[in-house]
């Protein structure tokens, strides 16, 4: 196994996973102060300010688990053993799912109710756990397979989970978004993010790195290429429009403008072929240009990029605290989860406003830097392994 360059940091990777965690905060921000009573992404309601506003963070969960199965390359080739890269990945796995239910699952809903949602944190945990086993294969095994769940998930579309009967569940958890009752009582789990896709994603990031990253002086004009030839393939398939997401674009009456919208708009639950390809493709190509230049917005985004599960944590329970405390103040009457109901949950006199949204996006992630920052340090004063987990 080749060794890299230990005195050579590719920031670049962090600084990319810095920026999709704050593209993450955007989101999640809107959730929380001015969700809308309708999907963004609804052509026939929407505008393109909202519309780009939702969309610009489709790019946050497959680049951040791309990276994830690169920075698994990373940490083996510290020198660490196959049987300690297993070992984190699956511990690290394992937490994750963990803290998805415990306390992902409660930041968002602030009750104890018994529903749950399975979101980014588990497909990402679960991701770990399998990439944990693919390590043991030659890298083009791992590639190929990771290859082949992005590219070929989407000829499975057809198949719905009521045709497994009892099984339903397990094919919620793989491929088909779907509510999974526990009993008659109201509790369950809904699989938002199933797996086979996101799997695919991280074992090509990790069978990919060693292409990538075994060349310092290379990297990003690998990383450009790259994504240029992704970015390529997606707008050659999804102009075809035969294959690979399950709506098809169309020209739309609203003009030119909505039928570029409805190009790019690709599903995200699972993510399809054109999805992914759509996203990771100008990542690519975002990510060689970060390691060629030093931008001012650089050094802040590292910092996110080397403390993204602390970050994760601790945003969603601000953003919702914060969220309440403001709207209760100016208009009155929200409540803990309000926006999860949809229009019927908004209070009386609410509108939704993207000034809003995007002045406390702006103040979250200064309040998020500063606490990263701290928490950074932390982390550099102390070689403690608990912190190798946060």
């Amino acid at each position: 196994m080749q060794t890299l360059d230990q005195k050579f940091r590719f920031d670049s990777i962090d600084q990319l996973r810095g920026l999709v965690m704050v593209l993450m905060a955007l989101d999640h921000v809107r959730d929380f102060y001015s969700p809308f009573a309708y999907d963004p992404l609804a052509l026939d309601q929407t505008s393109p300010e909202l519309f780009f506003t939702r969309w610009i963070t489709h790019f946050c969960a497959p680049v951040f688990i791309f990276l994830t199965g690169m920075s698994a390359y990373l940490f083996e080739n510290k020198g660490n053993s196959k049987a300690t890269v297993r070992n984190f990945l699956l511990t690290r796995g394992l937490w994750l799912v963990f803290i998805e239910f415990a306390v992902v699952n409660l930041s968002w809903k602030f009750s104890f109710a018994p529903w749950f949602f399975g979101q980014v944190i588990w497909a990402i945990g679960v991701s770990m756990l399998v990439l944990s086993a693919l390590i043991y294969l030659p890298r083009v095994m791992i590639f190929a397979f990771g290859a082949i769940l992005i590219a070929g998930h989407n000829l499975l579309d057809g198949i719905q989970a009521s045709q497994f009967g009892d099984m339903a569940w397990l094919w919620g958890m793989l491929h088909q978004p779907m509510w999974v009752p526990f009993n008659d009582s109201g509790s369950g789990i809904y699989f938002a993010y199933p797996l086979i896709p996101w799997i695919g994603v991280i074992a090509v990031g990790y069978a990919s790195a060693n292409w990538f990253l075994s060349d310092p002086k290379q990297f990003a004009s690998r990383c450009i290429k790259a994504g240029l030839a992704v970015t390529i393939a997606f707008v050659v398939i999804r102009y075809i429009n035969v294959y690979g997401d399950p709506a098809a674009w169309s020209t739309q009456e609203r003009g030119g403008l909505f039928t570029f919208l409805s190009f790019l708009e690709n599903e995200k639950y699972p993510p399809s072929l054109s999805y992914l390809l759509m996203t990771l493709g100008p990542a690519l190509v975002l990510l060689g240009w970060f390691q060629n230049s030093k931008t001012l917005p650089g050094k802040p985004l590292v910092l996110f990029g080397r403390v993204p599960f602390f970050f994760y944590v601790l945003h969603v329970p601000l953003i919702h605290a914060s969220s309440l405390l403001y709207l209760n103040m100016t208009t009155g009457g929200f409540r803990p989860g309000w926006f999860q109901m949809g229009a019927q949950g908004f209070p009386d006199g609410y509108e939704p406003s993207l000034l809003r949204c995007y002045i406390a996006w702006a103040i979250i992630t200064v309040v998020m830097y500063f606490a990263c920052r701290w928490f950074a340090q932390v982390k550099r004063d102390h070689d403690h392994w608990v912190l190798k987990y946060l």
